[in-house]
C-alpha cells in the first residue's frame, strides 16, 4: 500500500539542560541529538524505517538544514520526490530544551514564516493519506480527491483550517489540548465520567469519524465495539518527550496498514510512543519495528 504524508518539516536541535534556565545567566551547552522534525515527516520516517512504502510532500529550505532532512528521510527510503525546495525561506528550525530532572521539553521555533506546497496534486493513487494540518490546502484537495483512501488527521492543534480538515478525514487523532480546546471541558483525571463526556462531545461533533484523543503520560482514549476505553500509556521514565506525539501517529499508520483491529493499532503506536521518550531527540529515538513487536508479545 501506498502511504503519503503531507505536511511540516523544521530541524530539531535538541538540548538536556539540568534545570530550566533562569534569566539574564550563561549556560554553557552541549548539543546532544539533532536531526529532522515535524509532524508528517517524522512519521513517514517512521514508516520508512518499519518497511512501508511512504511518500512525504512538505517545503524544505534551500541550506544545510534542508538537505539534511531530505538525506535523512531518503536514509530509510521514504520517497522525497514531492519534497519542494523554497529559495525565499531557511528552513525552520527547533530548538528543545530537555529537563533531565522530569523529561518536559521546552520548544522554540524559529521561522520566517510557513512555505505551502506549490503542487497540490501526486502521480500516484494513494492508499492512505496521513495530514498534520499545516499544508492547508494541499490536504484539502488531496484528501477531496482521494476519497477512497484511508485518511488520518493528526489534529495537535485548534486552527480553523484544521477543524475544517477534521470533516474530511476518517481518522482524527488529537491531543489533549485539541480536545479540551474544542469541548470547552479540561480532563480530571480524578473524575472519570469527565474522559467519558469530552471523548462522547468530540465524538458527536465528528459524527461518524473513527476519534482517539491522547493524553500524553495518561495514555490515550478510544472507542471499540462501541465502548469508549483508555489505553495506559508505557510505565517508563521519560527522557525526552519530543516527537512521542508524531511517532504514535506514524506507528497508528503503520496498524492500518497492516489492517490491525482498533486495540492492536492503539497497543502498537502506545509502545512505540513510549519506548521514544525513554531517548534523546525525536528521530533518533523511533523505536526498530522488532522492539514494539516485541514488547507487544510480552503484554498479551
Amino acid at each position: 500500500m501506498k502511504i503519503l504524508c503531507i505536511g511540516h518539516s523544521s530541524y530539531d536541535i535538541t538540548v538536556p539542560i539540568d534545570t530550566y534556565p533562569v534569566e539574564n545567566t550563561k549556560y554553557r551547552l552541549k548539543k546532544e541529538a539533532e536531526g529532522g522534525g515535524g509532524p508528517a515527516s517524522n512519521a513517514a520516517y517512521l514508516l520508512g524505517k518499519w518497511g512501508e512504502e511512504v511518500y512525504y510532500a512538505g517545503v524544505i529550505g534551500n541550506d544545510v538544514f534542508g538537505q539534511r532532512i531530505k538525506k535523512e528521510l531518503e536514509s530509510v527510503k521514504v520517497d522525497t520526490h514531492l519534497v519542494e525546495t523554497t529559495y525565499k525561506n531557511d528552513t525552520p528550525i527547533s530548538l528543545i530544551l530537555v529537563n533531565k530532572q522530569n523529561g518536559s521539553r521546552t520548544l522554540f521555533n524559529i521561522a520566517d514564516s510557513y512555505v505551502p506546497l506549490t503542487k497540490h496534486d501526486v502521480d500516484f493513487v494513494p492508499d492512505i493519506v496521513l495530514v498534520d494540518g499545516h499544508d492547508f490546502v494541499a490536504s484539502k484537495e488531496i484528501l477531496d480527491k482521494y476519497t477512497k483512501a484511508i485518511s488520518v488527521i493528526d489534529a495537535g492543534r485548534v486552527t480553523p483550517e484544521l477543524l475544517d480538515l477534521c470533516k474530511r478525514a476518517k481518522y482524527i487523532v488529537c491531543s489533549k489540548g485539541f480536545a479540551e480546546t474544542v469541548t470547552g471541558i479540561k480532563f480530571d483525571f480524578n473524575n472519570k465520567n469527565t474522559l467519558v463526556q469530552i471523548y462522547q462531545l468530540l465524538a458527536d461533533k465528528y459524527e461518524g469519524k473513527e476519534l482517539v484523543i491522547t493524553l500524553e503520560e495518561k495514555g490515550s482514549l478510544y472507542s471499540a465495539g462501541g465502548v469508549i476505553k483508555l489505553m495506559p500509556a508505557l510505565n517508563l521514565k521519560a527522557q525526552d518527550t519530543t516527537g512521542a506525539g508524531d511517532i504514535f501517529h506514524g506507528a497508528f499508520v503503520y496498524g492500518l496498514e497492516k489492517g490491525f483491529e482498533i486495540e492492536k493499532i492503539i497497543k502498537y503506536a502506545t509502545i512505540a510512543a513510549g519506548i521514544s521518550v525513554t531517548k534523546l531527540g525525536a528521530r533518533k529515538s523511533i523505536p526498530e519495528l522488532k522492539e514494539v513487536e516485541t514488547e507487544y508479545l510480552k503484554n498479551n
